[in-house]
């Protein structure tokens, strides 16, 4: 006998990269090259914006984080009586982060790399699902990061050779004990300050040598209790020994600590609280810079936009996943709009309208925005702008030049109107800037009734610490407080009506509904004071500005350039459908496995295809309740033509397995009606 090996093929699977799937079935692919490079750029500049607002939005909590280590390191070396009683104890950080997990990866590598940086290299950063068995798993998970912690410091400095001796057993054993880890820590922490026999130069520098070590839980609800309490447990015997710090990094409620460790383990930590921003008010920070900016030449409609903040407001609460949403409607965008090559900043759209050729100008003639503006054309401009591609392009550089001054306009006066309305009582036209976006995006805002509420509102302003004050601020500038308290005044005291001596003489009911109509009518003849002359002066001038520059983005020409509506693309590809996708995995197992021997032309499964698909596919073709003898006869039938055997060969298990696993994905399910039948569950196909 002998024994043969047989090397796998050196080829790898060869992964879609962003170049390759512009140039693979690009609409309008004479000018992909360019599409592509903007695309990049666009998606680095989001790439680039989204990690500056990632690192100053969590600035604050990470800074505190930083105090926190160091304070309880310096702490350590203190010999008052408050500092042995807290040394007892391992100091604990409880990272409160909100529902959002999928955001927390990038808080938590921020963190982990600032600890190493500023404070201590010793850190180890662990998951449930890698602690998950019980026993000290995840003591010896923790061990070895921060064995390879220390041992990756100190290769830049020579260490003794006692040291690498040590660090080589550990490396062969399968598994390392809390107190052989400690010789190893203390000497290798020896090691690294000096050489035997060289004296320290002072005390304060023999403090700065004993770092803590900090141990990082990134998803503290999702760890075995048992584990965690016997976890902390085996760490509370050596903290006189050693400088630990945890870190809990909590989704749901501090609350939850108390939940999962019983007083007997929570007593032993010093537990400290740090609540990070809010998923709402992190979404908000990045659509206002990142959104609502015309530094930005990609835009998304009101439908994409609305897709987006559902999926964030229903789903998952990830700021991350909007921010992927948002690349994925970029990629979308530039790789079916041809025209898309003009969407980037103005000088380079600018010259790239002058190299466009007849087949991009054509599609510039079948623009729905663009048909709009050709019939408001005299007859013979009309004539000119659709045979005269030199003058075309002309006007396109026109157009192109109002879009973008149209976006220049557009976002300082959607603040304006946002920071007047946002005050008022019930928030007419929203709380949240990206509410007065989406309603300007669908309509004509000052159509709106909540907008002509809104200027109701403010046109009944009278005090001067209310929304009139932003309103001279903005129509005015600065403007000194006291020549605004003047103008108040003034108003007040020419606008100071007694007639309650007037009233409380006239008794009877036609008298007193007379003395009030008068007075309504001498109210609305009355003189104007200053004060409420210079608000609706400016009320008037917001609404006009409103009115110029607020208009839907539809209502410009060549929108469609820069602005992605495919809604439904974007919902496809974010809201994950589970059972459609398995569906079509299993009645086309093609085009997921890329076998040639199961490509079909008439859509049927081939006798090659795998044992489940096959059993999916006779499963189809039953009833409510499916007789497993009748299955198992059809599926040895089918099986049988493409192995070349007898339909008795085959083995029974394939099939048990193949229902199994149907079983499994919710396809059938057992039943007690009759016990050689299984019940159907699913209805229809993909």
């Amino acid at each position: 006998a002998g024994c043969f090996v047989f090397k796998p093929s050196a080829k790898k699977k060869k992964t879609l990269s962003l170049e390759d799937y512009f140039s693979d079935g690009c609409e309008g692919a004479e000018n992909s090259e360019v599409r592509f490079k903007l695309c990049q750029d666009l998606w680095d500049k989001i790439k680039t914006e989204t990690e500056i607002l990632q690192d100053e939005l969590n600035r604050n909590i990470l800074d505190s984080l930083l105090d926190f280590t160091k304070k309880c390191s310096s702490a350590r070396q203190h010999s008052d009586w408050a500092s042995q009683m807290r040394a007892s104890e391992i100091p604990t950080a409880a990272l409160v982060l909100g529902v959002n997990v999928p955001d927390h990866d990038m808080t938590f590598q921020s963190l982990f790399e600032l600890l190493q940086q500023s404070v201590t290299p010793h850190v180890a950063s662990v998951q449930a699902k890698e602690c998950g068995g019980e026993g000290p798993s995840g003591l010896y998970l923790v061990l070895e990061r921060l064995m390879g912690a220390v041992v990756s410091v100190d290769d830049e400095e020579q260490a003794e050779e006692t040291a690498e001796q040590t660090i080589a057993q550990l490396h062969k054993s399968a598994h390392c004990s809390l107190s052989t880890w400690i010789k190893l820590f203390f000497l290798l922490q020896k090691s690294s300050t000096g050489t035997p026999g060289k004296k320290r130069s002072s005390p304060a520098k023999d403090d700065q040598q004993e770092p803590p070590i900090v141990v990082i839980f990134k998803d503290f609800e999702a760890f075995n209790a048992s584990v965690l309490q016997d976890f902390i447990l085996i760490c509370s015997r050596y903290v006189d020994r050693l400088p630990l710090l945890f870190i809990f990094g909590i989704a749901t409620s501090p609350s939850t600590i108390q939940h999962m460790l019983p007083h007997s383990v929570s007593s032993l930590l010093c537990i400290e609280l740090f609540q990070s921003l809010s998923c709402t008010q992190h979404l908000a920070t990045v659509i206002d810079k990142l959104i609502l900016t015309p530094w930005l030449p990609f835009k998304l409609n009101s439908k994409v936009m609305l897709v987006l903040l559902s999926i964030f407001l229903y789903h998952d609460f990830s700021v991350r996943n909007f921010i992927k949403g948002v690349q994925l409607a970029l990629i979308e965008h530039f790789h079916t709009q041809p025209l898309s090559v003009l969407c980037c900043n103005k000088e380079e759209s600018l010259l790239n309208v002058m190299q466009l050729n007849h087949h991009n100008l054509e599609r510039i003639r079948q623009l729905a925005s663009f048909k709009g503006y050709l019939e408001k054309q005299e007859p013979k401009e009309q004539a000119k702008l659709l045979q005269d591609n030199t003058h075309l392009k002309d006007v396109c550089q026109r157009l192109i030049k109002d879009l973008h001054k149209y976006h220049k306009n557009y976002y300082p006066i959607l603040r304006c109107l946002h920071t007047l309305t946002s005050a008022l009582p019930r928030y007419p036209l929203g709380k949240q800037i990206r509410e007065l976006h989406l309603i300007c995006l669908e309509k004509d805002v000052w159509e709106n009734e909540d907008y002509q509420s809104a200027m109701k509102l403010l046109n009944l302003e009278k005090s001067k610490s209310s929304a009139s004050v932003r309103c001279f601020k903005i129509r005015l500038g600065p403007i000194p407080l006291s020549t605004f308290t003047d103008l108040w005044t003034l108003s007040e005291g020419e606008s100071i009506i007694s007639p309650v001596k007037t009233l409380q003489k006239k008794t009877d009911l036609f008298q007193l509904q007379k003395t009030l109509l008068e007075m309504n009518e001498s109210r609305r003849a009355k003189k104007l004071s200053p004060f409420e002359v210079l608000r609706n002066e400016t009320l008037e001038w917001i609404d006009s500005l409103v009115r110029n520059h607020l208009s839907p983005p539809e209502s410009q020409t060549l929108n469609e350039v820069c602005y992605y509506s495919s809604s439904a693309t974007v919902r496809r590809h974010l809201n994950a459908t589970p059972r459609m996708s398995i569906q079509a995995a299993l009645s086309s197992p093609y085009y997921y496995l890329q076998n040639e021997n199961l490509k079909t032309e008439d859509g049927s499964v081939s006798n090659a295809a795998p044992d489940i698909c096959i059993a999916y596919k006779l499963h189809l073709e039953c009833g409510r309740l499916i007789n497993l003898f009748d299955w198992l006869e059809a599926y040895a039938t089918v099986v049988s033509a493409a192995e070349g055997n007898g339909p008795d060969f085959i083995s029974s298990a394939r099939f048990i397995q193949a229902v199994s696993e149907l079983e499994f994905l919710g396809f059938i399910k057992s039943t007690k009606q009759k016990t050689d039948h299984v019940a159907r569950l699913t209805w229809g196909g993909c």
